[in-house]
């Protein structure tokens, strides 16, 4: 379960949800627990996660191991704070950076060259699921984003983006539909170690709905944004049950 809090949260902020997350779930052991601080919080956050089950991930990353890149963040700097993971090619950095394809592949190489476990998002919007689009959209994505990328240490993450901070959420067969088609692209990239890539839903994810959601066969996890931000509401989606 992995926790992006894009442009929120002070450094005070950070520690003061950590202090009420953390011991919350100290005792689970059967899920891997990824926070996403903004980049001014990422310091604070990995110092308070140090010895505990919580994984820190950053929101982006630039290609570039250092110079003349104005505001941008190495792959070096996020190790240096303490980062194991970094999310790339989320849909706001796609529509509201520009951010093409290319310019996500590169991101995913240059975390993966630094050691940086890689959560890949990927999604359609409203008028490209009603065209009939989803699948030609989430194909392009995956081919042209994971070129040259490792199997391992790699999450997929599935974002539509009709559901993204909108309330709507797609619905557990919606989810896997979408889910069982990522996983059989990257079998057909990766063979039997696609097995073992984890494929995050993420769209309005709730302690509500994430019961039925974590019930499908292809859902291996949620990339949560709003019901994140809370740490009684993340440490609920954490502790989820499957539905039988």
């Amino acid at each position: 379960m992995a926790a992006n809090w894009k442009m929120n949260k002070t450094i005070a902020e950070t520690r003061e949800f950590l202090r009420d997350f953390i011991p919350s779930v100290k005792d689970v052991v059967d899920v891997d627990m990824v926070i996403a601080p903004p980049f001014t919080a990422l310091a604070a956050a990995g110092e308070a996660m140090r010895g505990t089950p919580v994984q820190l991930a950053a929101q982006d990353i630039f290609w570039e191991e250092k110079g003349a890149y104005t505001g941008e963040i190495a792959p070096a700097m996020l190790l240096d704070a303490g980062c194991r993971h970094v999310i790339v090619g989320h849909s706001e950095r796609r529509q509201y950076f520009h951010e093409d394809d290319s310019v996500v592949n590169r991101k995913a190489r240059a975390a993966q060259k630094a050691g940086l476990g890689v959560i890949f998002c990927v999604g359609e919007s409203l008028d490209e699921r009603d065209s009939g689009k989803t699948f030609d959209i989430v194909r392009r994505e995956l081919e042209k984003g994971l070129e040259g990328i490792d199997a391992g240490n790699l999450v997929v993450a599935y974002e539509p983006i009709w559901a993204i901070g909108t309330g709507k959420t797609a619905s557990p067969e919606q989810a896997q539909e979408v889910h069982a088609y990522v996983r059989d692209i990257l079998r057909k990239r990766y063979g039997t170690a696609a097995e073992e890539i984890r494929i995050l839903y993420g769209g309005s994810v709730t302690p509500e709905n994430v019961n039925s959601l974590m019930a499908c066969q292809d859902v291996n996890g949620g990339l949560v944004g709003g019901a994140s931000l809370k740490p009684d509401s993340f440490a609920k989606i954490v502790c989820y049950k499957k539905e039988k």
